[in-house]
């Protein structure tokens, strides 16, 4: 693709005439798991369409996926990348890794996902390395059993990460309840 450059007296600025910017910012990054050709036969013979299944996050523990269908690849992207962007949610990270160890299963997947130490990297299959990249962990070990079906294991890997708990806000907890026991007594 051969992109124009903008030829009034604001060379380099980035804005055109009217002052719009020319390239518009993403706080997002999109991942794009997969995409399938979904034929459906009608009388008149079939009818093409495809389905794109997108992550969606910002690196710093928002994370949304979503699905979408359209006659065009990028049409479905699109919209797949809008409905994720309404169901986002928030994750528990410890640095550049999860809190600790914790397995989900969805479905006929199940996904075992553990800490690492700093620099280890995202060791992980399709799916988890997708939703890993796109809540900004960065060293994590990971391990899917069961079906690879990549709908499944993105949802067990999401199911994994939302029963996270905050380690620090746990023993907040712990600490006050221990607290209020003295004081009764």
């Amino acid at each position: 693709m051969v992109s124009q450059t903008n030829t009034n007296s604001k060379r380099g600025s980035g804005r055109d005439r009217r002052g719009r910017n020319d390239v518009e910012k993403n706080p997002y990054i999109e991942k794009v798991v997969s995409v399938r050709r979904v034929s459906k036969v009608v009388k008149g013979g079939r009818n093409l369409s495809f389905a794109a299944f997108v992550v969606i996050g910002d690196e710093k523990g928002k994370v949304g996926f979503s699905s979408g269908k359209a006659a065009a690849v990028p049409d479905a992207v699109r919209k797949a990348v809008t409905t994720a962007k309404k169901e986002l949610e928030q994750i528990n990270l410890k640095g550049t890794t999860v809190p600790h160890e914790v397995i989900a299963k969805f479905g006929a997947s199940k996904v075992m996902i553990r800490p690492a130490a700093q620099g280890t990297g995202i060791i992980a299959g399709g799916g988890v390395r997708a939703v890993m990249e796109a809540v900004g962990v960065k060293d994590v070990i990971s391990k899917t059993h069961g079906s690879n079906n990549v709908f499944n294991v993105v949802k067990a890997t999401m199911k994994a990460l939302r029963s996270m708990e905050n380690l620090n806000q746990s023993k907040n907890k712990v600490e006050n309840k221990d607290e209020s026991k003295d004081k009764t007594n």
